[in-house]
């Protein structure tokens, strides 16, 4: 199990067992959101991510029917997005401060403004099992 928080500790969540995946995304939704030129993700089942506090204070963005962000409505922390149409969770990392973040893949890697030169498979867009092309790209 991981506790996390939002930036200001009103809104407190925890994930139990391990991620389904973890890795990079590097699409122009995920930078403006996050704030940076990467997005580190920790995709779970929806059975494992539970606010344990603060659920008055979650707060909802929905741009597009793929992602549903949730944040804090007090201090406009970050906590997770869920992407119904996938059936997952991404907790940020950053979130999860306990998490060993164990990265697997970078996706929408042909929007990336941060090259890594890490040994990951690079992404074009989404692996298949998403609606993506599966397309790998140089590193």
């Amino acid at each position: 199990m991981h506790i996390g928080s939002c930036f200001c500790g009103a809104v407190t969540l925890e994930v139990t067992g391990e991620p389904e995946a973890m890795g990079y995304c590097h699409c122009q939704s995920c930078r403006s959101w996050s704030g940076g030129p990467v997005n580190a993700f920790s995709l779970w089942k929806p059975t494992a991510v539970k606010v344990t506090s603060g659920e008055r204070n979650v707060a909802t963005f929905k741009k597009t029917p793929m992602s549903e962000r949730k944040y804090c409505s007090k201090c406009g922390g970050h906590l997770m997005t869920n992407h119904p149409p996938l059936g997952l969770v991404d907790v940020f990392s950053a979130t999860l401060p306990t998490l060993r973040f164990a990265p697997g893949v970078h996706v929408n890697y042909a929007e990336t403004v941060l090259p890594m030169k890490d040994g990951l498979p690079k992404l074009k867009d989404f692996p298949k099992e998403f609606g993506g092309s599966g397309e790998a790209i140089p590193e």
